[in-house]
């Protein structure tokens, strides 16, 4: 998971990205708001992590901003700003977490992977692949007119690999958006919940197939 870090102070920041490392995330710092702008149309990143006080600008309109260009990607402001009219104005500019510093790293990892986990108000919440028809909001999956029923770990490993349909989804990728760090999990859970979801998805003729693609990850790919 690759996250963005816009922040001003550079020790924040880089304690920032020590910390998320080990928890399993990648950062890269941006100090201003033109940063992150050039950031965001050069990379792909799974969410961002806010300042509202930047150099250039403030954080609050900028992210209004992007909301308005389309931009969905999940960001959680991270502030000095303790106020609630602060609180509401960023949750309103587009922000999907507020958090006030200092904050627990532990914490601001597991808000983030809570935002990774969710479909989000600005996500597509209707997913198609061949006959099947996947809702993320009601968590129901249909193949043509057969409801499919699914176990929540089913239901959130179809969601990751619908939302990147034709492409190959690394296994890390995968197990870090299905499972906390703080869970045990066995080494075999992915291989479990990706062999019941290719049966199901087998019996329906859902019109796709599931593909394992050795050392790497997994494939959701129309016939």
């Amino acid at each position: 998971m690759r996250i963005l870090i816009v922040e001003d102070n550079q020790r924040l920041a880089q304690l920032l990205v020590d910390g998320l490392q080990h928890r399993g995330f990648a950062g890269d710092i941006a100090g201003t708001l033109d940063d992150a702008t050039s950031a965001l149309s050069v990379s792909q990143y799974d969410a961002m992590i806010l300042d509202l006080g930047l150099p250039d600008g403030d954080g609050v309109k900028w992210l209004a901003e992007q909301r308005a260009r389309n931009h969905l990607l999940p960001v959680l402001i991270l502030t000095g700003r303790d106020g609630l009219p602060d609180r509401i104005a960023g949750l309103n500019a587009g922000g999907d977490d507020y958090v006030v510093k200092p904050v627990d790293i532990e914490e601001l990892a597991a808000r983030i992977r809570a935002l990774l986990r969710r479909p989000g108000p600005r996500s597509q919440t209707r997913l198609e692949a061949g006959h099947l028809c996947f809702d993320t909001a009601s968590r129901e999956l249909h193949s043509g007119d057969v409801r499919i029923d699914l176990a929540r770990r089913e239901a959130d490993l179809l969601e990751i690999l619908m939302r990147r349909l034709g492409s190959v989804v690394t296994r890390e990728a995968i197990e870090n958006a299905l499972y906390s760090f703080e869970e045990a999990v066995t080494p075999n859970a992915l291989e479990v919940n990706v062999s019941r979801l290719r049966k199901k998805l087998s019996d329906a003729e859902a019109g796709c197939t599931l593909h394992t693609v050795r050392g790497v990850g997994y494939l959701l790919q129309e016939n």
